[in-house]
């Protein structure tokens, strides 16, 4: 009689959709005993930051259609809803058709796809919070109940770093009226009631969150929503034809000249009757070869110069949010502000701030509350996650050049602080963007989940333990 020694095990840090799905590709693909270990604090797999929301008012700003966690089978979240039929918010279904989905059900999906190796044991959740990892002959990781666990494998896919406090509000820290995460429910529930006049900090999608959150729950006063060029999330087009536009073959090396080439391609597109939005899906199309083709300085000057752009073009707002900032905007009730903060103090009234104004100059209010929507603090990765602060410390890891996340190798290798890929370690989902490029929509973290789930098996086998022998 003979027994295999304890299988490989491969620890993924993180359960959010990027997580879930590295685990759900990696499972599929194996054949032999391996343990894969999910380390992730929340009770559902699949639910991350972005999914772990059960407010009605975050919804998907895609169609339910265009999301996966399997590229081969497309519209995977629509099957799923037509198919177990969840209950969905009011107003979801547009009248062209087109599902907006509350975003909680995308964490639903994710779990429903998990369950079944779960149940079987070819995926474990350790629920827990990885907070140390150190690197011998395998891979230790700490967490923050005490246990450890030894892995062969490693897997950073944890979401995105927290917002930072802009430095104006940093005396305020403690405040009762400073909302630094807007996903906390009960407190914008509480501001809901009694607050009249609130400052939001930011005019991205989170933003627009808290804003249709407000406006659901009844909020009659007024809100100024503020950012340095303030410029929201444009909206989406429907039952257009593909635009012809092609940035992949002898791509722009330089961000001038795709920013010409993008702008050429939409000029001719709107001659051809086609909105902006066509262009601009092929843009995100070729987005791997763009990105490629870009020497080192003109990422960097695409990053500085040209990503907000982007970011409000490509991340499009779901029609549901839209309908409602245009409404306030209508009323009066919301104001939509480009400036610089340049002050606030608390008194009993509440906080005044002071901006600067790019069209009217020093500008000031007093506001019941501060909501902060600014977006993750990328630059401070290293040091605001305490995993990735102890992993830098042992030169394990390190921060791309862009400051987008961390710096990889070969699309998902992790590269320590000698430049070198550290074995064994990998990067799955957006963190992995300074190298790869866009890796924000599902689609492309779903690819992104499958080729690091192919690159593990390969190191899988390429590990070849040795087998114990008993009679």
């Amino acid at each position: 009689m003979s027994a295999a020694a304890d299988p490989p095990v491969v620890a993924i840090v993180g359960g959010g959709f990027t997580g879930a799905s590295t685990a759900f590709h990696l499972a599929r693909a194996l054949d032999g005993p391996v343990r894969i270990v999910v380390i992730e604090p929340r009770a559902q797999l699949g639910q991350g930051l972005a999914y772990a929301t059960r407010d009605p008012s975050h919804r998907i700003n895609v169609p339910a259609v265009r999301m996966t966690m399997d590229s081969a089978a497309p519209g995977g979240l629509q099957t799923w809803i037509e198919t177990q039929r969840p209950a969905l918010s009011a107003g979801t279904r547009l009248a062209s058709g087109e599902l907006f989905v509350q975003r909680g059900l995308v964490g639903d999906y994710v779990a429903g796809a998990l369950a079944p190796l779960l149940a079987a044991g070819r995926v474990e959740h350790l629920r827990a919070r990885a907070v140390t990892l150190a690197r011998g002959a395998r891979f230790t990781l700490g967490c923050d109940d005490g246990r450890t666990l030894v892995a062969d494998l490693v897997v950073l896919a944890t979401s995105h770093p927290p917002p930072g406090v802009p430095a104006v509000f940093a005396p305020l820290a403690g405040s009762d009226r400073l909302i630094a995460d807007s996903g906390d429910g009960a407190r914008l529930s509480a501001l809901a009631r009694r607050a009249r006049n609130v400052l939001i900090v930011g005019t991205g999608l989170t933003s627009a969150d808290v804003i249709a959150s407000l406006d659901r729950q009844g909020f009659a006063g007024r809100i100024v929503a503020l950012s340095r060029r303030g410029l929201r999330s444009r909206g989406h087009a429907f039952g257009y034809a593909d635009s012809p536009a092609d940035f992949a073959t002898a791509p722009a090396r330089t961000a001038l000249a795709l920013l010409r080439r993008i702008r050429a391609a939409v000029r001719a597109d709107a001659a051809a009757g086609l909105p902006w939005q066509a262009a601009l899906d092929n843009v995100r199309r070729d987005g791997p070869v763009i990105w490629a083709a870009l020497p080192p300085g003109e990422r960097a000057r695409l990053v500085r110069r040209l990503r907000v752009w982007w970011d409000v073009h490509r991340f499009r707002i779901a029609p549901q949010l839209e309908a409602v900032i245009e409404r306030r905007l209508a009323e009066g009730r919301l104001a939509i502000v480009a400036g610089r903060l340049l002050s606030a103090q608390e008194g009993d009234a509440g906080i005044e701030v002071r901006w600067h104004d790019r069209r009217a100059g020093a500008r000031a209010g007093l506001f019941d509350a501060v909501i902060l929507t600014t977006g993750p603090a990328h630059g401070a990765i290293l040091h605001e996650m305490p995993l990735f602060a102890t992993m830098a410390a042992a030169g394990l890891i390190r921060a791309d050049p862009l400051q987008l996340g961390l710096d990889v190798t070969e699309g998902c290798r992790a590269v320590g602080q000698d430049g070198r890929p550290v074995p064994g370690l990998f990067v799955a989902g957006p963190l992995a963007r300074g190298h790869v490029g866009e890796l924000m929509g599902i689609p492309e973290v779903t690819q992104h989940a499958e080729l690091v789930a192919a690159r593990l098996a390969q190191a899988l086998a390429a590990l070849a333990r040795p087998v114990a022998q008993s009679a």
